[in-house]
């Protein structure tokens, strides 16, 4: 890794971070998952910048608003700040080709599997791709990490069938994720 670049952990939001029950946008119905912040810690003390990169449909769908979301990050943001970490920064991309509305309704590079979320955050930040992860808890988070380069591709079990996966690996937790790339290192 060239030395002024450095290495992300892309983490998709619901189902990796918090429980998915849905489309998540109230402070009430955000459920952190188990030893997430704990989970993010090890990861920042291994030298990864963390970065937050969701599909958040819902938007599109006119189900909540971007300020409703905003407002739900600002919280979640500040709940992983409590805890000694610090998200460099939440992308989001609020779009759906088929069931978005007006200006939601149509195809966006940002859109997982769609790279876009993750060359804002390298150029934002000069990320080494190669050198950074993704945890996911579907395949189109794991096919985003490849759309983009990203060297390290996790995915969490148990929101779809995991045979034929492209990830790496295939792990239990963020907790798990972790541990395994401390283990890669």
């Amino acid at each position: 890794m060239p030395q002024d670049q450095v290495k992300a952990l892309f983490l998709d939001r619901d189902g990796v971070i918090n429980v998915d029950s849905g489309y998540i946008w109230r402070i009430e119905d955000f459920i952190f998952r188990d030893g997430v912040f704990e989970a993010c810690q090890a990861a920042r003390d291994m030298g990864y910048l963390l970065v937050i990169v969701t599909n958040q449909a819902g938007i599109g769908r006119g189900l909540y608003t971007e300020q409703q979301f905003h407002a739900l990050t600002e919280w979640m943001e500040e709940q992983f700040r409590e805890n000694g970490i610090e998200i460099a920064r939440t992308y989001f991309s609020p779009t759906h080709p088929e069931e978005g509305i007006g200006v939601y309704r149509r195809e966006s590079p940002d859109r997982k599997p769609g790279p876009g979320m993750l060359f804002k955050a390298r150029d934002a930040y000069n990320i080494d791709m190669a050198a950074s992860a993704i945890v996911g808890d579907r395949e189109t988070d794991i096919e985003a990490g490849i759309n983009g380069g990203v060297g390290t591709r996790l995915l969490l079990d148990g929101t779809e069938d995991t045979t034929g996966t492209r990830a790496d690996t295939v792990v239990g937790s963020l907790a798990d994720a972790v541990a395994w790339l401390g283990k890669q290192a």
